[in-house]
């Protein structure tokens, strides 16, 4: 399995550089080649993992791999980076987020549909083993009546704003509570930002909390039902891209997103709202 990168800048392509080229730990997949050029970046992950070809943009990795992973820090590059790829029939998966609006997520799912070339994306959050435990003793008391979900977020951070960490507690707020998204309500403080919603007829509640300096809170879950409650603090471990990365690897074998489609939509739904919030409210008229 040969697997282009586009988007090295992010730390998770090294990541998936070590699981797939260093440790050989992903079957026979590896990175074959980097978009981007000869950047310093480039030719260190190109020592670390081995022998990989450096092209110079996006579409020169076309008949060079098998499939592709987008990896841009900033979801707003992600429809014209995954497009072209979705188009030959290539599975990609894109890292978070999957867009910054509903418009560009909802371009990259019809264009996966018309070609059938299968799609995904997921804060990795979503997978790891703190995740699953948490998944797991939820479900004993049936489907939740109240999801509260908190985590670190930067309204005004340079890849994104709200959507470049918002994904995490969003993504796994999400996975915890099934349903079509309504009723959104965004409330602010200086430090924080609270996302209030309902998914299905559960409703959710995300927490966002500025990092401050290299401060910031950990990331917590916790569901309830009419008469239990469970909650788990999420710790990332060294390899805690792993699990997601499986996760694509499992669909680029056999050709099942592991997520469904309208979930993937439903992160981009809610932080779009909040987004929008945001942006009217900070050009405002003071």
């Amino acid at each position: 399995m040969r697997i282009g990168i586009v988007g090295t800048e992010n730390s998770h392509v090294d990541h998936i550089v070590d699981h797939l080229n260093v440790r050989r730990a992903g079957g026979d997949a590896r990175v074959v080649a980097l978009s981007g050029g000869r950047s310093p970046r480039n030719e260190a992950l190109a020592a670390t993992g081995g022998t990989m070809r450096i092209v110079d943009t996006p579409s020169d990795l076309l008949g060079l791999v098998d499939a592709v992973v987008v990896a841009d820090r900033n979801g707003a590059h992600h429809r014209d980076h995954a497009i072209p790829f979705l188009a030959e029939g290539l599975p990609v998966f894109v890292d978070k987020p999957l867009a910054c609006t509903v418009e560009d997520a909802q371009a990259m799912i019809d264009t996966a549909l018309a070609h059938d070339a299968p799609l995904t994306s997921s804060s990795a959050l979503r997978w790891i083993p703190d995740a699953e435990a948490l998944v797991a003793r939820s479900t004993r008391g049936g489907r939740p009546h109240l999801v509260v979900v908190s985590g670190p977020a930067d309204p005004e951070g340079e890849h994104g704003g709200i959507f470049f960490y918002g994904i995490h507690p969003v993504d796994l707020a999400l996975r915890l509570a099934p349903g079509e998204i309504s009723d959104v309500r965004t409330d602010t403080t200086d430090t924080t930002v609270t996302a209030t919603f309902t998914a299905g007829v559960t409703r959710v509640v995300v927490n966002l909390v500025k990092p401050t300096g290299t401060h910031q809170i950990p990331f917590h879950g916790m569901t309830f039902t009419q008469d239990t409650m469970a909650e788990q603090t999420l710790a990332l471990d060294a390899h805690y891209c792993v699990p997601g990365l499986e996760a694509f690897l499992g669909m680029v074998r056999t050709g099942r997103p592991p997520i469904a489609y309208a979930d993937l939509l439903r992160p981009v739904q809610v932080l779009e709202s909040v987004a929008t919030v945001l942006r009217t409210r900070r050009d405002a008229p003071r």
